[in-house]
């Protein structure tokens, strides 16, 4: 059984200590499991932030490492904000730490000399064509021992419970 943080074992002995009648049991029981559930997400962000950070990274700027590592010619900040799903905003703090730590340079468009490009510089490049596929694997290995049903099994009970969720619903 995964271990709650304290925050979600406070709130379970709330509702245990409040709740009466015949389903409190079940609801209990599905409410650690949805706290299991936000616990597991929880340990694998705060492990990517770490693995990230040991490398000056953020997840915001790995994306965008990522998002740049095949695109020799660049893509412009627009493009970086819609592939990324950010907003223009985000893009520039994240352009500005990114070309700031060394990873990227912006340059005027050659045909359009009003637009600016962003392409990985050398340092950029050499930590996207390691680190992309290291932290890909490492996030594949979390699966690792998983049989290709349990996989399946899991990935349609995460869907069950998503779609009831209001960006599931819509």
């Amino acid at each position: 059984m995964i271990k709650l943080e304290q925050k979600y074992t406070a709130l379970l002995g709330d509702v245990q200590r409040r709740a009466l009648g015949p389903d409190m049991p079940a609801s209990v029981g599905r409410l650690r499991l949805c706290f299991e559930v936000l616990g597991l997400a929880s340990a694998i962000d705060g492990d990517c932030a770490a693995r990230l950070g040991r490398h000056g990274l953020s997840e915001g700027k790995f994306v965008l490492l990522s998002l740049l590592r095949d695109v020799p010619d660049g893509l412009s900040p627009h493009e970086l904000a819609e592939r990324a799903g950010v907003t223009r905003g985000t893009i520039t703090g994240l352009l500005d730490g990114l070309e700031r730590d060394g990873f990227l340079a912006r340059h005027p468009d050659q045909a359009d000399r009003r637009k600016l490009l962003v392409r990985l510089s050398l340092k950029g490049e050499m930590a996207a064509a390691t680190l992309v596929d290291e932290h890909a694997q490492w996030i594949a290995s979390l699966f690792a021992d998983f049989t290709p049903e349990e996989m399946q099994l899991l990935s349609a009970l995460l869907e069950k419970a998503w779609r009831k969720t209001d960006r599931g619903a819509a």
